[in-house]
């Protein structure tokens, strides 16, 4: 008797476990509705979702671009006669970024280490995930870095800086102006080639991302261009801000 009392919750439990797991298939056979919920459209990885956008941001800067290339022959064409106030105008535009810049340039190209990066050289412990990859900081220190140098513009991966960007990372990606890059990544400088690479050896932050390029073997590149042409950038330049919610009264 005792010893079938003592089996009785085991049995119990087992019937439970049973209901639970055929309550679970039929609520994933009624979601699924004979579809492979795995591969539904629906259910687009973020990744994919931002990709996308990433794509359409580019697309539309593309028009944006030739629209405006359209409005400035237009101007030109309708006044031909050039004022101080035009001069004025385009030296404003060639310092915004929004006109192409010709000149000597160094590109300097970041990545993260190949994979199964191990210790380099003696006495330095194993690297830890985040050792391995680009960052936001490093990044940021080469763009620093290039405008303490004099240089006269800047082009992120494809894009001209322009007052506004904001060089941000998410894990090891860059967004930049809506849309999305990978590693590796490449930074150009149009200046005067010796006072922008004295301005990246200077740089601490650069220093100390040198110290993970000689123990990890993070990627960095330094290239000299005798001429390189920047484009301008082709986005809008209005801003865009918050607005507070109007209370009702």
């Amino acid at each position: 008797m005792s010893d079938s009392v003592g089996r009785r919750p085991v049995r119990l439990l087992t019937a439970a476990v049973f209901a639970l797991a055929g309550l679970i298939f039929v609520t994933s056979f009624n979601t699924s509705k004979g579809t492979n919920i795995r591969t539904d459209t629906s259910l687009l990885k973020l990744s994919d979702l931002i990709h996308e956008r990433s794509q359409d941001n580019a697309d539309l800067e593309e028009s944006t671009g030739a629209v405006r290339k359209q409005v400035d022959a237009l101007a030109e064409r309708d006044d031909g006669s050039t004022t101080a106030e035009d001069i004025k105008l385009q030296a404003l535009q060639k310092a915004a970024g929004t006109e192409p810049l010709t000149g000597q340039a160094v590109t300097v190209t970041l990545n993260d280490a190949p994979p199964g990066a191990t210790a380099r050289i003696p006495n330095v412990p194993e690297p830890q995930p985040n050792d391995l990859v680009i960052h936001q900081q490093d990044l940021q220190a080469v763009v620093n870095a290039l405008w303490q140098g004099g240089a006269r513009g800047i082009r992120v991966m494809d894009q001209r800086l322009i007052s506004t960007s904001a060089v941000r990372c998410v894990g090891n990606t860059l967004i930049l102006q809506g849309r999305v890059y990978s590693p590796p990544y490449k930074v150009t400088a149009v200046g005067d080639i010796g006072a922008l690479r004295r301005a990246l050896t200077a740089s601490p932050a650069i220093q100390n991302y040198q110290l993970y390029v000689n123990a990890y073997g993070l990627g960095w590149k330094v290239e000299d261009h005798k001429l390189l042409t920047l484009p301008g950038y082709s986005g809008t330049v209005d801003l865009h801000y918050a607005k507070p919610v109007e209370q009702a009264e």
